[in-house]
């Protein structure tokens, strides 16, 4: 670097990337760091100061994003030559953000499928943070990834999981997964043994726990719920027939129900478990950082494994998932993940550590949250006559159908309206009864006038059933 600069770092300033914001805009500001001087590299600089290249990166963003810096793609880092407006604490401009602007507007066509998030500057900052770490990436580009490469990984990780009731946790006890799904498939690899081994879950589940069985070779076994969740006479029953290993559950956000478990009805399905000697898996995937009842690894730290991701609170395309394993089990998942694929991409580690680092992530996500109820009460509004379960934070409904429509039938006529929405059989196992149900998931990446179009044909579909019952 051809400058007199020599960075420091203020102790009074914290957190210590706001310090090495200071120390350049100082040295910009006293003509230490001239217009177009090259900086040092994210992680010489970090070197030199003492701290984790994922500091320096982020103070770089920051500066970047505010025009002090510039970043060129395989040059590095470099003085702006214009003085910008410097703003080290500047938010996304969430107001000036279209909410559920898609590209399909002019389509008849309507997914009411899967829950999408609304775009509210989660897709601006991931796009920013993608192309620092481009130029520049803190983990490098050449080697694999490593454990201690994806220590700030982990570190950011804990910080985004702050308040969620999950007992005693550091960055030691988090595996990086690829998405949720692939956490789950981490955790069940790291607890089955036998020939054939045997999963308990819900009578009504996400299938993304069938699949992950099927995967291994699992037997899966359904078990009997009522309003508060699975029965615990039901999985003691079902648990000493099959010999059970593990059991998938939802507490928090049940899917396809939207159902709560209570902490009594956990603590008693604890003491299921615990007799019968099995493990719980939970999927807090849908907990949108709303926080109701304790874990499953917080009530029984001994074999409580734990599965959540970025999908329904920020963004699903960047396949960040996380998977913690009880007290003392950790080294086992960790085995599993690196048997498996060494480790996520070093570019995406450096992603992960960034944006959930990033100042601006808590707001963009309770922001996402604030627009996706404003979509569910559109929801509730059009459809709240009928058999309608939901709440607010939950990103999808469940319709019980009125007499006259069957949920194979509903979804058919739903999608001649050109709308898709998902039928309860698609929650249950291949020999067992569905309920006539259907999912409704809240796509707020359409405008709200075209997600209400959507809901006035499901509607009208319920205003008028066959003149015949389906048999």
């Amino acid at each position: 670097m051809d400058t007199i600069w020599q960075p420091t770092l203020a102790e009074h300033i914290k957190p210590k990337y706001k310090a090495v914001v200071a120390s350049i805009k100082e040295g910009i500001e006293v003509g230490a760091l001239p217009k177009g001087g090259k900086l040092p590299p994210v992680r010489e600089l970090a070197w030199t100061l003492g701290i984790t290249p994922g500091t320096v990166a982020r103070a770089y963003t920051i500066l970047t994003e505010s025009g002090a810096l510039k970043a060129e793609v395989g040059r590095g880092t470099f003085v702006a030559e214009r003085a910008p407006v410097m703003l080290v604490d500047k938010p996304i401009e969430i107001d000036a953000i279209p909410h559920g602007t898609d590209r399909a507007d002019d389509s008849h066509s309507i997914s009411l499928f899967s829950p999408h998030l609304p775009a509210v500057g989660q897709d601006l900052l991931a796009r920013r943070l993608l192309a620092q770490i481009a130029q520049d990436p803190p983990s490098g580009i050449m080697h694999y990834p490593s454990r201690s490469g994806a220590q700030p990984a982990r570190e950011a990780v804990v910080r985004w999981l702050a308040g969620t009731p999950l007992g005693a946790l550091s960055e030691r006890d988090i595996v990086l997964s690829h998405g949720g799904q692939n956490g789950l498939q981490l955790i069940f690899q790291s607890i089955l043994h036998g020939r054939k081994p045997t999963i308990l879950i819900e009578e009504l589940a996400y299938p993304g726990f069938r699949r992950a069985a099927e995967l291994l070779r699992a037997d899966v076994v359904p078990v009997a719920m009522d309003a508060d969740g699975v029965i615990p006479e039901a999985l003691e029953e079902a648990a000493s027939a099959n010999e059970a290993q593990l059991f998938c559950t939802s507490p928090e956000v049940h899917n396809p129900t939207g159902s709560f478990t209570p902490v009594a009805r956990r603590e008693a399905l604890v003491e299921v478990a615990r007799r019968c000697n099995f493990e719980i898996v939970e999927d807090d995937c849908y907990r949108m950082q709303v926080d109701r009842a304790p874990t499953y690894r917080m009530l029984a730290p001994e074999r409580g494994w734990y599965v959540s991701s970025l999908a329904k609170t920020l963004t699903p395309a960047l396949r960040i998932g996380f998977a913690i394993a009880p007290q003392g089990k950790t080294s086992a998942l960790r085995k599993v993940a690196e048997y498996n694929c060494f480790g996520l991409a070093t570019p995406m580690i450096d992603l992960c550590a960034a944006l959930l680092s990033h100042e601006d992530v808590d707001h963009v996500a309770n922001e996402a949250r604030k627009v996706l109820n404003r979509y569910v009460q559109a929801a509730v509004n059009i459809l709240g006559g009928f058999d309608v379960v939901w709440r607010t934070n939950v990103p999808f409904l469940w319709l019980r159908l009125p007499l006259g429509w069957r949920a194979g039938a509903f979804c058919q006529a739903a999608e001649a309206a050109g709308v898709q929405i998902r039928s309860a059989e698609e929650f249950v196992c291949r020999d067992a009864r569905a309920p006539h149900a259907v999912r409704l998931a809240v796509n707020a990446g359409v405008s709200l006038d075209r997600f209400e179009v959507a809901l006035q044909r499901v509607r009208d579909l319920l205003d008028n059933p066959p003149d015949q019952i389906g048999v």
